[in-house]
């Protein structure tokens, strides 16, 4: 194979007082860094995105794979990227966008007003410019492609890519507030542009970065918030009659109150319906959702003798133990498991006599899948299994929420009663915002309803499982809003190419490459939400997948510049075998599986195809005439797949293996003659 490095192009690098490799380290880690931070930090203030978490992603993708292909284009440096991420951050700090959950498709419930400009104003604005601000740190990462073998390149890419993600996961992990993310965006703005000419310097680099650090910080100071690895969380000491209440918002909406039970009870009958449903009274109660502790309260005020609180946000569960009255925590029969609800029923063994999924709604999505909830999985049918099979005798398992549309009453009461083989208690508390409590007993000796429940009316969708978990989602379509929306991207995004890169023609010999990248990103979005089923929607699990994709790109690479591995054609049939392994193994096998071997049988049918997918990049890519156009390629064809993703809505997450392995297919066809032999 052709490794040798070219000569570098334009000026900047050779004044660069960075040595390539750490250079190109830093500059990958800057660009992941920065996407992730930009995700998290706009989607906790323009609330859409809190549900179209990768609508900054697809911008972040169309910016990377610009900034590929204007290397070569121009010498001057990416100064632009600064400027407007500090243009941004000032358009979202004076125009939040902090209530909106009244949407075409009921993705989530509760109707509120909303503050701020409307979706269709505020989203393409930040979109373009996620796009114009990744661009800048891709071209800076490009710049140093030439000057290095392909796939020496390409590993220090992964490298540094893998410490951005680290990075980002430790300020997570010590709730750092978003004034130290600007703080490191400014230290690799100055580490990475030439000062040259330095009043360009100064006045394009400096005093934006300084000003969005500034702020970031003025942010964090004024809000008073509380930065969960989920949320920003602010907090309001109320009074409502006579009673004290700490109302909690997340990301600009009101999500819970820490109210006394005695309140609670008295103020909402929702809270006490579960007990009253029971044939006896619960002492070992399971809550899924237990937050700021007032479900907990209740269940103790009940004569619960142990209480199981699981609870996915560290920092609500310290709220809750900080700012609720009754001190629910304190309690000795309190254990408290900060860990997503579906993972803890796959996990423990202990039975309970009541397993109460208290209001759990995220209001957010996981991170990395286009339609994936935090608390998707608790809400299918095999969930529900689950929780029944954790039942004592006697037992009962109830849930409540203010659901919004009758069909998701009668949806969830379907549910159960598909779980349980009986028709459960359903009570709707109130038609406004369709306030409903839902139970099942063991057996139907174990319930005590005030009504037959009639059945599901006529139109109702059929229960939600783990391969297709949008309870929220009425039909299996994917919703106008979304079609329109990524409509508007990929139009914009051809224009977008062709202004910056040129023709077209430019990327017409790496089509293999663009349809490598749709494929990848596909199977990236399977193994996020796979994970997240077999291990919990927890911020950790996400950040070691991604981390995991990642090293397993990483060992493609390595295993490609050190061994002489099979022709393309070969490989490209260990990439199918993988996607067909993929296909045949059940997450129900996996789930019945022990956590240690879970974990040896997840990786492996999950990383088989992803390593396979890289060998195939990787040999490819060493063998292309032009590094920056053809990783550009490749990128934007990762963007293409971010929009694809959303055919699961449709066809179900295992069906994007389907869909990956036809591109692959396309793929191999358009491989050129000379490669299809490569050894």
């Amino acid at each position: 194979m052709t490794l040798q490095a070219q000569k570098p192009v334009g000026d900047g690098e050779k004044a660069h007082w960075l040595a390539v490799r750490p250079r190109l380290v830093l500059a990958s880690a800057f660009m992941l860094f920065l996407e992730l931070a930009l995700i998290r930090w706009t989607g906790s203030n323009i609330v859409h995105l809190s549900y179209f978490t990768n609508f900054v992603l697809l911008g972040s993708f169309l910016g990377i794979g610009l900034g590929f292909l204007r290397v070569g284009r121009s010498r001057r440096q990416p100064y632009y990227s600064p400027v407007v991420l500090a243009v941004l951050v000032i358009v979202v700090l004076l125009f939040p966008v902090t209530v909106d959950r009244n949407t075409e498709g009921v993705l989530y419930w509760t109707s509120l007003s909303t503050s701020g400009p409307p979706a269709w104003a505020i989203l393409p604005v930040i979109f373009c410019a996620a796009a114009v601000v990744l661009m800048g740190p891709a071209e800076l990462v490009g710049r140093c492609f030439p000057e290095l073998p392909r796939l020496e390149a390409y590993r220090y890419d992964l490298i540094g890519s893998l410490t951005g993600i680290a990075a980002f996961t430790a300020l997570s992990f010590l709730s750092a507030p978003p004034v130290f993310w600007g703080l490191i965006a400014a230290v690799c703005y100055a580490l990475l542009l030439v000062p040259r000419p330095r009043s360009l310097y100064v006045g394009l680099v400096v005093v934006p970065a300084l000003g969005v650090v500034g702020l970031l910080l003025t942010e964090t100071l004024t809000a008073g918030a509380i930065w969960s690895p989920y949320y920003k969380v602010t907090t309001k000491q109320l009074t409502q009659l006579g009673v004290p209440v700490t109302d909690i918002a997340v990301n600009g909406i009101p999500h819970q109150q820490a109210v006394p039970a005695a309140a609670r009870l008295q103020w909402e009958a929702q809270y006490g319906l579960p007990y009253e449903r029971t044939t006896k009274p619960p002492k070992e109660v399971l809550i899924v959702g237990a937050g700021s502790g007032t479900d907990v309260a209740i269940a103790l005020s009940k004569g619960a003798t142990r209480v199981d609180a699981v609870e996915i946000d560290p920092k609500l569960r310290e709220l809750g133990g900080s700012t609720h009255p009754d001190r629910p925590y304190d309690d000795p029969r309190v254990t408290t498991h900060v860990t997503d609800g579906r993972a803890f029923l796959e996990r423990t063994a202990a039975k309970y006599d009541l397993i109460l999924f208290a209001l759990p709604d995220s209001l957010t999505l996981v991170s990395g899948a286009s339609s994936l909830r935090l608390e998707s999985y608790l809400f299918t049918e095999e969930a529900m299994r689950a929780a029944r099979d954790h039942l004592r005798p006697g037992g009962t398992f109830s849930m409540y929420n203010y659901y919004r549309e009758s069909w998701l009453v009668d949806r969830l009461a379907s549910t159960m009663q598909n779980a349980f083989g009986h028709k459960p208690c359903v009570d709707v508390v109130s038609t406004a915002g369709q306030q409903a409590v839902i139970t099942a007993g063991l057996s139907t000796a174990d319930q005590r309803c005030a009504a037959e429940w009639p059945g599901a009316a006529a139109g109702t969708p059929e229960p939600a499982g783990d391969d297709r978990p949008f309870l929220y989602l009425k039909d299996a379509t994917i919703p106008p809003i979304y079609i329109i929306t990524l409509t508007l991207i990929l139009i914009v995004s051809l224009l977008a190419v062709r202004v910056v890169a040129g023709p077209y023609q430019r990327m017409r010999p790496y089509a293999d490459l663009f349809l490598l990248g749709v494929g990848f990103m596909l199977l990236e979005t399977k193994s996020v939400t796979g994970f997240a089923l077999l291990f919990g929607t927890t911020w950790v699990v996400n950040a070691i997948v991604f981390a995991g994709v990642l090293v397993a790109v990483l060992a493609a690479v390595e295993v490609t510049r050190r061994f002489r591995m099979p022709p393309l054609p070969v490989m490209y049939g260990v990439l199918f075998a993988g996607l067909l392994l993929a296909w045949l193994v059940p997450n129900e096998w996996l789930l019945s599986l022990p956590l240690p071997l879970r974990a040896v049988a997840a990786v492996t049918v999950a990383f088989l195809p992803i390593f396979a997918a890289n060998v195939v990049f990787a040999k490819r890519f060493a063998e292309t005439a032009d590094a920056t156009t053809s990783f550009g390629a490749n990128l934007l064809g990762a963007m293409v797949g971010g929009c694809l993703e959303y055919v699961a809505l449709v066809i179900g997450y295992k069906g994007l293996l389907i869909v990956a392995a036809v591109l692959y297919v396309g793929a191999l066809a358009l491989l050129p003659r000379k490669n299809s032999a490569l050894v």
